[in-house]
C-alpha cells in the first residue's frame, strides 16, 4: 500500500499523538493517505476513536511489532 508522508509519534504519550495528528491533518489534501507511527499503548484506542469522531478513514492498523502503525486517509469534505 503506497502512502504519503509518515508522521513519527514515538515517545509521545496520550493525548499528544492525537494533538499532533489534528495539526497535521489540516495540512493534507482531501483523500491523502499518511502513516502514523507511535509507541504509546493508548494509541490503539485513541486512533480508532479519533477517526470515528473526525470522519477520517483508518485503513490499516498494525500492532504486531513494538511500534503501532496506523494508515489513515483524510476524509473528503463532500462526505
Amino acid at each position: 500500500m503506497k502512502t504519503g508522508q509518515e508522521v513519527d509519534l514515538t515517545g509521545l504519550n496520550c493525548p499528544m499523538p492525537i494533538v499532533r495528528l489534528n495539526k497535521l491533518i489540516k495540512e493534507l489534501d482531501e483523500g491523502e493517505i499518511f502513516t502514523a507511527v507511535a509507541d504509546d499503548p493508548a494509541f490503539c484506542l485513541d486512533i480508532e476513536a479519533w477517526c470515528k469522531m473526525t470522519g477520517h478513514e483508518l485503513m490499516h492498523f498494525d500492532n504486531s511489532i513494538k511500534r503501532l502503525v496506523a494508515v489513515i486517509k483524510k476524509k473528503s469534505e463532500s462526505k
